[in-house]
């Protein structure tokens, strides 16, 4: 028998709503903010008793439409609208430990195998958000494989999926300084030595099944921080699984992360450095 489109789409809402659901789990699980666990739970609810599919409120109302239900804020519409738009939830495959930053920088139309690649090894750029302030601070003018078109492409895909307004035009966006980001880094890197954290069984670079992974979860003022080791091949490849270190931050309508990693040369060897903000670590 063939679906109904509002068929379909109460088989989405389910969908997404299971989804956030594992997500409260796995908060709860690995000890997270409670009030950031009962968010995920109030969102499975509401999607379970919509009486229209989720999607039909993005096409037709957009982000504001979805931050208008309750219980919904920017920082979930947002989410909604990725899964909607691109089956993906960013947020699950890390607290999964499934991260794959490369295979996410390649949902981008513009970008393809090789140079998403080299955007991870060379500007080690890990996000979509990332790439985004990237494509804007001129990370990607004159890099080698991207030309005015194409930069153009990214920066217009990004605009989209992201559903956002360019970095250049929002003025001050709102991140962690750098200070914070590298007290939660020393926080994290003290508890996983010390034996203290919580651990995660990876699913990737994982064949038995080991819980390896420290993971830690903490308030900061308004941000909420998730920091574990990086689990990606090119960490693995460079020995760099116990230094790299992915930090996640979110707050209200804003989410975004960064590696900390400490540099082999250059002005700032051998101190803690946040990718991509070098300047204002040194």
């Amino acid at each position: 028998m063939t679906k109904t489109a509002g068929q379909l789409g109460k088989s989405v809402n389910q969908m997404l709503a299971s989804r956030f659901d594992e997500i409260a789990r796995l908060l709860e699980e690995q000890e997270a903010n409670p009030f950031r666990t009962q968010a995920y739970q109030r969102a499975a609810a509401l999607l379970r008793g919509l009486p229209e599919p989720i999607e039909t409120i993005l096409r037709r109302d957009g982000l504001a439409g979805l931050d208008r239900l309750r219980g919904i804020g920017p920082a979930l519409a947002r989410m909604i609208a990725e899964y909607v738009n691109n089956g993906r939830l960013p947020l699950l495959d890390q607290l999964r430990g499934a991260h794959d930053p490369v295979a996410l920088l390649r949902t981008v139309p513009a970008v393809g195998p090789r140079l998403a690649r080299r955007l991870h090894d060379e500007l080690g750029i890990d996000s979509l958000d990332e790439l985004e302030y990237a494509a804007h601070d001129g990370r990607l003018a004159g890099f080698e494989g991207i030309g005015p078109k194409r930069l153009a492409a990214i920066r217009e895909s990004l605009a989209g999926r992201l559903a956002r307004p360019r970095p250049s035009e929002r003025g001050s966006v709102e991140r962690p300084s750098v200070e914070d980001l590298l007290e939660v880094d020393e926080e994290y890197r003290r508890g996983a030595a010390a034996g203290t954290l919580r651990k995660i069984t990876p699913r990737r670079f994982n064949p038995h099944r080991q819980a390896w992974l420290p993971v830690l979860h903490v308030q900061k003022g308004r941000w909420a921080y998730t920091a574990l080791y990086s689990n990606t091949a090119r960490a693995h490849e460079l020995g760099k699984t116990r230094d790299w270190v992915v930090t996640y931050y979110e707050s209200d309508g804003a989410a975004g992360q960064c590696t900390v990693v400490t540099p082999a040369f250059g002005p700032l060897k051998g101190r803690r450095v946040v990718r991509g903000r070098e300047v204002e670590c040194g």
